[in-house]
C-alpha cells in the first residue's frame, strides 16, 4: 500500500520535497558561511579599517566587533565538534 500511495500522491508530494530539500541545501550553505572562520576574520579587518577611516565611530565598532567575535567563537566551537 505505501508504493501506491506515493505513486498516487507523487505529483503534489514531489514538488514540496524537492522545495523543502532546496531550503535545506541554502541554509546549510548560508550556515557555512556565516561560520566560515576567514569570512569572519575578513569582516573584523574590514571593521577595523573602516574605524581607522573613520567611516564608523568606536561604538558601531564595539557592537560590530562583539558580533563578529561571537560567531567567530561559534565556528571554533564547532570546528573542534566537527559541524
Amino acid at each position: 500500500m505505501g508504493m501506491l500511495t506515493d505513486v498516487v500522491f507523487a505529483p503534489a508530494v514531489g514538488p514540496l520535497k524537492g522545495v523543502l530539500w532546496l531550503a535545506r541545501l541554502i541554509a546549510d550553505q548560508a550556515e557555512r558561511t556565516l561560520y566560515d572562520e576567514g569570512v569572519i576574520r575578513a569582516a573584523l579587518l574590514d571593521l577595523e579599517q573602516q574605524l581607522d577611516a573613520g567611516t564608523i565611530d568606536e561604538a558601531a565598532y564595539e557592537t560590530q566587533e562583539t558580533v563578529l567575535l561571537a560567531r567567530l567563537k561559534i565556528a571554533r566551537e564547532r570546528m573542534r565538534s566537527g559541524l
